[in-house]
């Protein structure tokens, strides 16, 4: 994953997926479960892999997803530079091809699984994407940024669109679902500086019946 706020948004869906889905065997939630790259590069998720050595020649990894965002790349485009950093890390490591597709990789004499998913809506975007399509509640305060978007334009100025959709959620949080007691504390209750709280205590902020979060559930539960 990309950042602790993927983190804690995949975590949320896990959580949410347990308490409404019979599973063999529950996916454990733990810090360790869980390893954020603070932004993507090659090296950082090289490096990333690499330190999974470890953990896996111990016998205690056997299963491996990838989960970074699409932006707007092509999926194929993300596919090639996972197997890149993949086979930068481990000598000889099977290709991906598709994703929620695991590939076999043996290291030492142990073998593991490895997949990957890409954060989308739609074939693009990243979390804040499918923050904003999976919203429940009346979003008035963010939904009137559109206007605002449309000032800029008029002008002469613009916003892109990852940028926007990082400023709609962050209002949706901020004002339309901060309640009086929570206001006290905004930063910390009310913003994605404090999206561990959010997902955590606010879940119901999200629909997480939502039909754009049906790939990632099947993801998942490759993992069950």
């Amino acid at each position: 994953m990309e950042s602790k706020n993927d983190k804690y948004f995949l975590q949320a869906i896990i959580r949410y997926l347990n308490l409404n889905i019979e599973v063999a065997s529950p996916i454990i939630i733990s810090e360790e479960d869980y390893r954020p790259m603070d932004g993507l590069n090659k090296t950082k998720l090289t490096n990333a892999l690499k330190d999974l050595k470890a953990d896996i020649q111990k016998g205690e990894i056997e299963r491996v997803g990838i989960i970074i965002d699409i932006d707007n790349e092509r999926e194929n485009d993300k596919i090639n530079f996972i197997n890149e950093c993949v086979q930068e890390a481990f000598t000889e490591a099977p290709l991906l091809v598709k994703v929620k597709e695991f590939v076999n990789l043996t290291l030492d004499g142990l073998n593991i699984q490895l997949t990957c998913y890409f954060t989308n809506l739609d074939g693009q975007g990243e979390l804040e994407t499918v923050l904003k399509s999976i919203k429940s509640q009346d979003s008035a305060h963010a939904d009137c940024l559109e206007s605002w978007k449309n000032c800029l334009q008029n002008h002469g100025q613009k916003i892109g669109v990852k940028e926007f959709d990082k400023f709609w959620v962050d209002m949706y949080i901020r004002f339309d679902t901060c309640s009086k007691s929570e206001k006290k504390q905004a930063e910390r209750k009310c913003s994605m500086k404090g999206f561990d709280y959010v997902m955590t205590n606010k879940t119901a902020i999200w629909n997480f019946e939502h039909p754009a979060l049906n790939d990632l559930k099947d993801f998942l539960r490759l993992f069950c």
